[in-house]
């Protein structure tokens, strides 16, 4: 048995949310690993000059993810381009802050359940019927949130119930399709320095204490989480389905 084999080489590996800070860096990891990346998010331009930026095998596909009827094309049109994906990674998603809940809208709500839940479920279930349609074993990760568990910071009630929602989906996913070969995991990350932690009005003196609740007394960065990534990705994670891996320098503890 060999016990060292990432198993990643020449795979097709669908990334969403991939011209994000964290998705960005992430699909940089996958490329960096072998495989090919199929960048996914809203904008065309973007996702083509971050699919340019890693290299000729890859491939920027621009699309609305709510349009859930569009969602088995998207996956049809990047194995046409890149092969059979056999990894996706779910990091789409939006957060709408409202420190007041009796402001909360119906509008606010269904925007961030529609793109953050109900598009990575229908996303995944395209994806993983395509590999159990051919016989193929498949990872996918789902990017939770340490909100999942502890309920997140002020204004953040919402997205945090689309984070609870997808760590247990998680679970209901690895256990419906552990029996096809298809590992299913989620990543927790805690406070990461991209434009999504930025709290309107915040003072310096709040934001230090923030970093402070830190224990490794910092904000997490992008590229943190590229290697939890990879691994859940990986054949090195063969064994490992419905797990909730936490990647926030201790902020969450459990």
């Amino acid at each position: 048995m060999t016990h060292l084999d990432w198993g990643l080489t020449g795979k097709t590996v669908i990334v969403t949310g991939a011209t994000g800070a964290i998705g960005r860096a992430v699909a940089e990891g996958f490329a960096e690993a072998g495989c090919k990346v199929a960048v996914v998010d809203l904008d065309q331009s973007a996702c083509d000059t971050a699919a340019l930026s890693l290299g000729i095998q890859h491939r920027g596909y621009g699309a609305d993810l709510r349009q859930i009827a569009e969602l088995p094309g998207l996956i049809q049109r990047i194995e046409a381009d890149l092969g059979l994906a056999t990894v996706l990674v779910n990091i789409a998603g939006i957060i709408r802050r409202t420190n007041d809940l009796f402001s909360v809208t119906e509008d606010d709500w269904d925007a961030q359940h529609d793109i953050n839940l109900k598009a990575l479920f229908f996303l995944t279930q395209a994806f993983a019927r395509r590999l159990a349609d051919t016989g193929t074993p498949g990872s996918v990760i789902n990017y939770s949130s340490q909100g999942a568990l502890s309920g997140g910071l002020s204004g953040s009630v919402v997205y945090n119930a689309t984070k609870g929602a997808i760590t247990t989906m998680t679970r209901g996913m690895a256990r419906s399709w552990a029996p096809l070969g298809i590992r299913v995991n989620s990543l927790a990350p805690g406070l990461v320095d991209t434009p999504m932690l930025k709290v309107p009005g915040q003072t310096e003196a709040e934001r230090e204490a923030m970093i402070q609740s830190v224990p490794m007394q910092r904000l997490g960065l992008p590229g943190d989480h590229v290697g939890a990534t990879v691994f859940l990705a990986s054949d090195m994670a063969r064994y490992m389905t419905g797990a909730m891996v936490n990647v926030s320098g201790g902020l969450l503890m459990y």
